[in-house]
């Protein structure tokens, strides 16, 4: 999911791009974005934790499963359906996919509310992926590596903790639980650094695009959106130590 639609590839610019002012100016529209996605989905999880009407209608109702598997529905089908989104089209997929991880997101307040330490362990958890999101965003924004041949092997990593996770379902291995919730902190550390270095060189090939540039401002808060928030579940899993 991570890796979604907007432009691909090509990290061949070798202009400063640290000094660039539009480039900072992309850059800080997308993680506004971003951020503004997160407080929504942090509003909603509380809210659909915490509010009874809410709850019930969510979590005791076949709606569950539309806010469970939603985002990924929609990621899907737009990627077939939308090969040239608007703006527009590119802020409905955006805010859509937000509010549906935010609303299932409140199982996992219901569950770790329900511990003595639960929320405190939520809240540490929040900090050090802020922590770790930050600087690896920092890193995968200045340095002059090229990040790009890494992109394959993060993509074969993320996918091969979905099929463990898969298995894992079936296995309940407390030892897979664990290996799989590294594995995940460290794809995802290596995807928000990849995601950031490859947003500055779409900014480049777009060449001032005003249009092109809000499509892919929406898909690349959506990326790190993604990135942010499974390394927040990975890392929320480690330090539970499995319980969740």
């Amino acid at each position: 999911m991570s890796d979604y639609q907007y432009a691909q590839g090509g990290t061949g610019v070798s202009t400063d791009m640290s000094v660039d002012a539009g480039l900072r100016s992309f850059m800080l529209g997308v993680f506004n974005k971003m951020a503004l996605g997160l407080l929504l989905s942090a509003v909603l999880a509380f809210v659909t934790a915490t509010v009874e009407p809410i709850n019930a209608l969510i979590f005791g109702t076949p709606l569950y499963y539309v806010v469970a598997f939603g985002p990924i529905a929609i990621l899907l089908i737009s990627s077939f359906v939308m090969k040239n989104p608007s703006p527009a089209a590119s802020g409905i997929i955006y805010w859509s996919v937000v509010s549906l991880i935010g609303a299932g997101m409140g199982a996992l307040l219901m569950v770790y509310g329900g511990r003595p330490d639960g929320m405190l362990i939520v809240a540490k958890a929040f900090a050090i992926t802020s922590a770790a999101f930050g600087g690896l965003a920092l890193w995968g924004y200045t340095t002059k590596k090229d990040l790009s041949g890494f992109g394959t092997f993060l993509i074969m990593g993320l996918i091969g903790i979905i099929l463990a996770s898969v298995v894992n379902m079936f296995m309940q291995s407390p030892m897979m639980h664990f290996i799989i919730s590294v594995g995940g902190v460290l794809v995802f550390a290596g995807l928000t650094a990849f995601d950031t270095q490859r947003l500055k060189h779409t900014y480049y090939q777009l060449g001032g695009d005003q249009r092109s540039m809000a499509v892919a401002t929406n898909f690349g808060a959506l990326s790190l959106y993604l990135d942010f928030v499974n390394m927040f579940q990975f890392i929320l899993a480690l330090m539970s130590g499995g319980d969740d």
